[in-house]
């Protein structure tokens, strides 16, 4: 069961819960997941000798445990059916199906865990990453959406939010092209991300976030704390 807190400060989410909750901040929703089955899956995925093929069934498990709360507020319709007993009204996804967005490369490793939850949505990429030398602006490098997003409900997805400059640009990139629903989902996020996503994201935009842990803070390299490295080179190996 969810229980809502309303404007409590990003920081004073704690590191362990025994359930999801909700936080609002500002004009977004947090919703933090910590089932005891997200916590030893995630103390695995943390473990630095924890093998990339191991790693990606992990990524792939911990998405699925998030699709459910992503997907709380789907839309749906009445759909009858018969079953071999009866007939009756059951519910559908609503057309324009959703779309599911990995943010390049990373957020492919999460792709698999969210098509199986939602196996009618279809699939955009987009293809971000982080200029090294200004940690919050954004590079993009690659775009596979459609040029109308009105009406789509959007899930972003993307293992880790640092410092929450590419996941501002990717849902402002969304925008764009008149998506007005976007749902994050990522693994792990630091407390300066939320901030900074928070402080940044359009008003406008019905923007929620999913996340399994909260962790410590960023250090000077802009990595989270204790985090899982890069998930990235962990999922896929490391390209020089």
């Amino acid at each position: 069961m969810q229980k809502p807190h309303h404007n409590r400060s990003y920081r004073s989410i704690p590191p362990r819960l025994s359930h999801a909750f909700v936080v609002r901040l500002g004009t977004m929703n947090i919703t933090v997941l910590n089932h005891p089955l997200v916590e030893h899956k995630l103390t695995v995925l943390r473990d630095k000798n924890t093998s990339s093929a191991t790693f990606r069934e992990l990524v792939s498990e911990l998405v699925m445990l998030e699709a459910y709360e992503a997907t709380r507020d789907l839309d749906v319709v009445d759909k009858p059916i018969e079953t071999p007993v009866a007939p009756m009204i059951g519910k559908h996804i609503a057309e324009p199906r959703p779309i599911i967005v990995p943010v390049l490369r990373a957020g492919l490793g999460m792709l698999d865990g969210m098509t199986k939850m939602i196996p009618s949505a279809e699939v955009g990429f987009l293809g971000m990453k982080r200029d090294e030398e200004h940690p919050t602006q954004q590079i993009t490098y690659a775009n596979r959406l459609p040029e109308d997003l009105s009406g789509r409900q959007c899930f972003l997805i993307d293992p880790m939010l640092a410092t929450g400059g590419t996941l501002v640009a990717a849902t402002h990139y969304l925008a764009e092209r008149g998506a007005k629903d976007v749902t994050a989902v990522c693994i792990i996020a630091a407390p300066e991300g939320i901030q900074f996503v928070e402080e940044h994201i359009d008003p406008s935009i019905d923007f929620k976030l999913v996340v399994c842990a909260v962790d410590e803070k960023l250090n000077d390299k802009c990595y989270i704390v204790p985090g899982l490295g890069d998930a990235g080179d962990r999922l896929y190996g490391v390209i020089d």
